[in-house]
């Protein structure tokens, strides 16, 4: 861990990320990509230590509240957060400026801010937003070593829906040759049912693969999955989009379990929710 300061903290659509680099260890992140220009080791996370200052100001400078969505490169409830607790800072004050969250995390270290969350919903809107991938516990282990397990998660998504906080799942990505199955994806659709999840982001039924994440993916397929990397190499060569040939029939069930069930599935209107600014007297007018 080192530290640095930043001179903004919010992108120019309202995102936000606390750090630069991860300790959770999921073999397939994109955000070790080199286009992304992290001049560290990606585990000697860069913390901005004036996040919350900075934030605290640009907020303050907004003519009018709208969503905040952080964890897009980096899950806020990293393991340094219990030490840190910037996420906690940047949470009060989201909420005492009016603003609505939208907050993205794989970790169950959220469930210590539902208090802020509750109150920022009560007001505005507040989204959590859980990614799963893997079913299978044991599976799950090996591609996301150091985070909370997708039954764990499952935990989370129920808690917030009986608390009243509205969730969105990120089903991303799905690694060809390894949980591409039939059995995973009902397995994960049955955890969002469950979890009266208000919409799931599928990009399709694959993953992306770039310099920087390429070569630290292959080396987890040798330590886990010991001949996979050939595989891949000659279905995809130096692909970016890796598509898994189990994609159509996955995409069918996919689609056909969230219309049953109610789930919001199309790419766009499940974003077009987490960007739409809305407040408790607002949602009440329209009845």
């Amino acid at each position: 861990m080192h530290f640095a300061e930043y001179k903004t903290i919010l992108s120019q659509q309202n995102g936000i990320n606390l750090y630069r680099g991860c300790s959770h260890g999921c073999i397939y992140c994109d955000s070790r990509s080199c286009c992304y220009q992290m001049t560290h080791d990606f585990e000697d996370i860069e913390v901005k230590r004036n996040a919350p200052q900075m934030l605290e100001a640009e907020l303050s400078r907004k003519r009018k509240p709208g969503m905040i969505a952080t964890g897009s490169m980096c899950d806020p409830y990293i393991h340094l957060e219990e030490e840190l607790q910037i996420p906690r800072q940047c949470l009060e004050l989201i909420e005492k400026f009016g603003f609505g969250l939208s907050i993205l995390t794989k970790s169950s270290w959220i469930l210590r801010d539902l208090d802020i969350l509750q109150r920022i919903n009560a007001r505005t809107k507040c989204v959590v937003q859980m990614t799963l991938t893997t079913f299978d516990e044991d599976l799950c282990r090996k591609l996301e070593p150091n985070v909370s397990t997708t039954f764990e998660r499952f935990k989370v998504l129920e808690t917030m829906c009986d608390a009243g906080i509205p969730t969105v799942v990120w089903l991303s990505p799905i690694l060809p040759f390894i949980n591409d199955t039939e059995g995973n994806l009902r397995g994960i659709l049955d955890y969002c049912v469950r979890a009266e999840v208000r919409g799931i982001l599928c990009f399709g039924f694959g993953m992306t693969l770039r310099e920087g994440n390429r070569e630290y993916y292959y080396r987890m397929l040798d330590r886990h999955f010991p001949g996979l990397k050939e595989r891949y190499i000659r279905r995809y060569g130096n692909a970016y989009v890796c598509t898994s040939p189990n994609q159509p029939r996955l995409m069918t069930i996919f689609s056909d379990e969230c219309r049953r069930h109610g789930i919001l599935c199309e790419t766009d209107a499940v974003f077009d929710y987490l960007s739409r600014f809305e407040t408790k007297e607002r949602q009440l007018a329209l009845f």
